[in-house]
C-alpha cells in the first residue's frame, strides 16, 4: 500500500489525478491540500465520501499523517516549497507542476541524493506525449530542422509549456541545433503539441493531444508506484519509469482493479 498526500487535489488536473489515486486499490490517498479546506477531498472532487479531509497547508496535513509520497500539482513557488517540507520528511514528491525554477530543481537532486529519495519532476504524465518525445527525438536523427507547436487553454500560467521545453532539450541533443518553440493559448484547449520537421521535399508532423486531463492519471500511477525505487535519483521524464515498471513486471497505462480507498 502506497500512502499518498495530494497538493493541488481539487484544481482541473488535480482533481481528476486525485480521482485517479482513490480508485486504486493499492494506493492510499492519506491527505489533500487545496487553496480552500473542506470535510472530505473526495465528495470535493466528486469520488464520494473518502473520511479524508481536505486542508489548505501541507504541514498541518504531516503533523497527523504519515506518507510515502506526495504528488503535487500547484503552482511553482507553491511547489516548490512543498518539495522541500516533502523531501525533509522523507516523502518521495512526484510533480507535475511546471515552470520550477533552475535553483529549486539542482535543490531537490543535491537532496534527494543526500537522503537516499527518489523524486519524479515530469512535465506531462501521459503516455502519448511520452511516446511523441521518443518518435521525435528518433526523426531528428534524419531531419533535424524542426520547430515545436504547442497549444493549451487560456488559463494556462507558463508560456512555452513545460513538455515542449523539454521536447527541445531533447532534440537539441540530437539535432545539434535549437529548436523554436510557438505557444498558443486559447479558451476550448486543453494540452497539444506538434513537432514540425522539414526536409527535401518533405514534411513531417508528429502530434499529440490530450482531450482531457483523464490523460495524465495512468502516467501519475505509475510515478507514485514507482518513485521511491529511484533511491537518491530524480527523473524527468516518463519513461525511465516506465522501465522500472517493466522491470517489475507492471504494464505502463494499466492499473489494479478500481476499488476506492477510504483514508
Amino acid at each position: 500500500m502506497v500512502r499518498v498526500i495530494v497538493c493541488g487535489a481539487t484544481g482541473k488536473t488535480g482533481s481528476a489525478i486525485t480521482r485517479g489515486l482513490l480508485a486504486e486499490a493499492d494506493i492510499q490517498v492519506v491527505g489533500a491540500v487545496a487553496a480552500h479546506a473542506a470535510p472530505d477531498v473526495g465528495v470535493e472532487v466528486g469520488a464520494g465520501p473518502t473520511g479524508v479531509p481536505l486542508d489548505t497547508d501541507l504541514a498541518a496535513v504531516l503533523d497527523r499523517t504519515a506518507a510515502d509520497v506526495l504528488v503535487d500539482f500547484t503552482v511553482a513557488p507553491v511547489a516548490e516549497h512543498h518539495l522541500r517540507i516533502a523531501v525533509e520528511h522523507g516523502i518521495a514528491p512526484v510533480v507535475g507542476t511546471t515552470g520550477l525554477s533552475q535553483e529549486a530543481l539542482v535543490a531537490l537532486e543535491d537532496a534527494c541524493r543526500q537522503r537516499r529519495l527518489g523524486a519524479a519532476v515530469i512535465a506531462n504524465f501521459s503516455i502519448g506525449a511520452m511516446l511523441l518525445a521518443q518518435f521525435a527525438a528518433l526523426a531528428a536523427e534524419l531531419l533535424p530542422d524542426a520547430e515545436i507547436v504547442e497549444l493549451h487553454h487560456d488559463r494556462k500560467r507558463d508560456r512555452p509549456s513545460g513538455t515542449a521545453l523539454r521536447l527541445r532539450q531533447r532534440l537539441a541533443a540530437v539535432a545539434g541545433r535549437e529548436v523554436p518553440i510557438h505557444s498558443v493559448r486559447l479558451p476550448g484547449l486543453v494540452a497539444h503539441h506538434r513537432v514540425v520537421f522539414g526536409g527535401r521535399g518533405e514534411v513531417l508532423t508528429l502530434a499529440h493531444d490530450s482531450l482531457s486531463r483523464e490523460s495524465f492519471v495512468p502516467g501519475v500511477l505509475l510515478a507514485v508506484r514507482h518513485v521511491r525505487e529511484l533511491a537518491g535519483r530524480v527523473v524527468y521524464d516518463l519513461e525511465e519509469l516506465v522501465a522500472l515498471s517493466a522491470e517489475g513486471g507492471g504494464e505502463p497505462g494499466r492499473t489494479a482493479p478500481a476499488r476506492r480507498r477510504r483514508g
